[in-house]
């Protein structure tokens, strides 16, 4: 066990689970389909992840009119990592002490492992509401390297009522249903790895403090969109930037200025989602991109034209705002879209579908205006709840932002292309379906 344990544990946030009176036990964030850090869950209403000095600062020093459309920053904590007596590694926040914990910027930056990870078994449980789960650890499959058989073990509390499936490279649905976004596990799993072996002493590491942005929605539908036509930093490496700009000439970062890092979306006909992650994003054309967007505005039966007004709105709006931000770049900064797949939450208003079953009269029967169908007009429905989002801010800057020696002009324009063929290819979709 690490020496913070025996640390003082000070305020926790709402439903955040304690270990005792020592910590708050953090678990993978279930909703996370992109990226490659892990997101944790604090909280219902807050996430954290692994701090970079500049996404802080970046986040500290945000223009009033782009919080809108950013995560709201909420602080810095300590985290450790603890094994327990099976074998299982978990990670566990602490109030943050000044000069105790360390920062992702102190690591050596590596690349992130590109080998195939298990999934866990989980069953859930009759109730709906609850589950219970196996403690598999990693599964046995002969075709796994030694590396994946050392990765840490992981034990996860924190899962949805509704189960995710992943689709394969042939677009075929896997048969495996688990409950968590797929991408989720494996970046906690890198995440466990690099920090048991890069720090032997167990330290602490700072983590950021950031708002839970689909802590509205019941069913929420993310769609993760890395923006602009560059993604490295000014500075990376040549070999870096190389690569990176090698990923874009390859994508649809260099036609569109923006391409899909990950997505689930909720499926009516089956109740699961369905998930994709950034390697189908990597490859697709054009057309594929478009035919990626249709499909996260799907949603099984029927494509969600009620969508296409809020989400363009949201989309115009952050276009004017990020128009008047010059010298700001934002690379490898990513975009969320995010909707309810439950259609009738709008606003929480529920669509009442049979009115005679509040409308009974004491005696059982029913009003005669309701009886051939008929009663109230229903009145106008709320559109539906939709929110858009940037995140990501490792790699941003602008002018005067801690020193960086170079300064750029206007606004990003690699970023406004990549709204600009967004809000393009889904007016063109929305006049296609009407």
């Amino acid at each position: 066990m690490c020496v913070c344990q025996t640390m003082e544990v000070g305020k926790y946030g709402k439903n955040a689970t304690q270990t005792g009176d020592r910590g708050v036990l953090l678990e993978p964030f279930i909703h996370q389909v992109g990226g490659h850090s892990s997101m944790m869950r604090y909280d219902d209403h807050t996430v954290c992840k692994p701090l970079i000095t500049r996404e802080q600062r970046f986040y500290e020093s945000l223009p009033p009119e782009m919080k809108e459309f950013t995560p709201e920053y909420k602080g810095v904590v300590s985290v450790c990592f603890e094994g327990d007596s099976d074998g299982y590694i978990n990670l566990v926040a602490y109030p943050y002490v000044e000069n105790e914990a360390v920062e992702q910027d102190d690591l050596p930056e590596r690349d992130q492992p590109r080998r195939k990870h298990s999934r866990r078994s989980l069953h859930r449980s009759s109730s709906g509401t609850e589950h219970k789960e196996e403690k598999p650890g990693l599964a046995s499959d002969t075709t796994e390297s030694i590396q994946e058989t050392k990765s840490p073990r992981v034990d996860c509390h924190i899962h949805s009522d509704v189960p995710f499936q992943m689709l394969d490279g042939n677009s075929g649905l896997s048969s495996e249903k688990i409950s968590y976004n797929p991408w989720s596990l494996r970046c906690h799993k890198q995440q466990l790895s690099r920090m048991r072996s890069e720090s032997k002493e167990r330290k602490l590491y700072k983590f950021l403090l950031l708002e839970n942005v689909v802590h509205h929605f019941k069913l929420p539908c993310v769609l993760d969109l890395k923006m602009g036509t560059r993604q490295h930093g000014d500075d990376a490496s040549e070999e870096k930037a190389a690569r990176q700009m090698k990923k874009c000439e390859q994508s649809t970062s260099a036609t569109l200025g923006v391409r899909v890092c990950g997505m689930q979306v909720y499926q009516l006909d089956t109740g699961h989602y369905l998930c994709r992650n950034k390697y189908y994003g990597r490859g697709l054309s054009i057309e594929g991109f478009r035919n990626a967007l249709y499909q996260y505005l799907h949603n099984g039966i029927e494509l969600r034209k009620d969508l296409f007004e809020p989400v363009l709105a949201k989309l115009r709006s952050l276009k004017a705002v990020l128009e008047r931000q010059a010298s700001y770049r934002f690379y490898s900064s990513s975009l969320l879209i995010i909707y309810d797949g439950r259609k009738d939450s709008r606003e929480g208003v529920l669509v009442e579908r049979r009115p005679e079953a509040r409308l009974k009269r004491a005696d059982g029967s029913v009003p005669e205006s309701l009886q051939d169908g008929g009663g109230p007009e229903p009145g106008p429905s709320a559109p539906p709840k939709v929110d858009v989002r940037m995140i990501d801010f490792a790699h941003s800057t602008f002018k005067g932002f801690r020193d960086d020696p170079t300064v750029h002009d206007g606004p990003d324009m690699g970023y406004m292309f990549g709204l600009e063929s967004l809000i393009n290819i889904m007016e063109q979709m929305r006049e296609e379906n009407q």
